[in-house]
Order: C-alpha cells, then structure tokens, then sequence
C-alpha cells in the first residue's frame, strides 16, 4: 500500500495509533481485516519505523471513531464509544466525511472545502497508487493533474491514475467547494453499466 507520506503524520504518531486500537480491543489482525491495511503495515506504523500516509490515516481514523487532530495528538482522544460519524479536519480547513466502511476496494468519501478570501495557490500536489474517480457538486473545483490544469463545475467528474501528480483547490472566490470521491486504493475502478438498447422493430 504506497503512498507520498501525509503532511505532518511523524512517526511519533505510532503510539498514539496503537493506543486507539487497544482501547478498542481490537488486534492488529482484526484492524487489517477491516481496513484493508497490512498487518506488518500497521506494525511498522505503530513501532514508528513508517510514517503514515493520508489514505492510511483516514481509514484507521475511521476504525478507530477518532478525528485526525486525535490521532496526531492535538486534541484529548475520548475514551472508547461509539464510532462517531462527523467529518474528519485537516489543517487547511478542509473537512472529510467518510461515506463507506473501509473494509478493502473502493471506498468513498465527501470533500468540502471552504470558501475563500483572495486567489487561490495553484493545488499541491501529491502522487500514490491507485485510481480516482470524482464529481463536483458544489461551487467550482481546481483540480491539477500533472502539468494540466482544469477547473470542474457541478455535475462534471473527473476520472485518473492516482499516480500522476494531483492536488485540488477552491478554484476562486464565491463560496465553498463540496465533491464527492471514490477512490481504489489498489487500482479498482468503477464499472458503467446501462441497459442494453432497445432491439428495433
């Protein structure tokens, strides 16, 4: 499971990742079991001999009911409970709300961004393994992909090779940007399929 190291994610954060998982009882098995991550992954993680990377955190994130802020030790991390359901935060302000259970193949997850004051930067961007899919359904969508840069309004979708370096942004002023991604970790890619067409008469 490779992926460019998520910004902020040290190696510091393996305790604190064990310590989510033991306060729910769970064995690293079991953890790998539900997210799909490797068992010598999630070992290195918590021994800190492997940084995190944002796929990885969002899905264990997700197992564990804790906000990303949690897992890096910015905020208490509550005792164990119920699996909350609320967005996850990044230091950028955008938020991330997972819409599927991360148990392996594609798995979804609604972007929001927030609105903004001036320009945009251009995106950083980032490369991993796998295949992305997404669709705009709010506001206008920069999205940069390798030297191309395009800007997606709603309804339109946008589909490649997560190892081509890409980044997404507000593309302007105006109000908050809200899309959807599917995203196969390992390469999946989702399947069009229509009914056949009326045989003719």
């Amino acid at each position: 499971m490779a992926a460019d190291d998520a910004d902020g994610a040290p190696t510091a954060m393996g305790p604190r990742l064990r310590a989510a998982r033991e306060r729910r009882g769970a064995t690293l098995a079991a953890v790998g079991r539900a997210t799909g991550i490797s068992i010598s992954t999630l070992s290195r993680i918590e021994t800190g001999r492997r940084a995190p990377t944002l796929d990885v955190l969002l899905r264990l994130a997700e197992e564990y009911g804790a906000s990303l802020d949690e897992l890096a030790g910015r905020t208490p991390v509550p005792a164990a409970g119920p699996r909350a359901r609320e967005p996850l935060s990044f230091g950028d302000d955008k938020a991330v709300l997972p819409l599927t259970r991360y148990v392996g193949g594609l798995h979804a997850h609604k972007h929001v961004l927030p609105a903004l004051d001036g320009p945009p930067a251009r995106p950083r961007q980032v490369s991993h393994d796998g295949y992305e899919w997404l669709c705009v359904l709010y506001g206008r969508l920069w999205l940069a992909l390798a030297d191309q840069d395009l800007v997606l309004t709603p309804g339109e979708v946008a589909e490649f090779d997560t190892r081509t370096p890409h980044g997404t942004a507000n593309a302007g002023p105006g109000g908050p940007v809200e899309y959807v991604v599917m995203f196969g970790p390992q390469g999946e890619r989702l399947r069009q399929r229509t009914p056949p067409a009326p045989s003719p008469r």
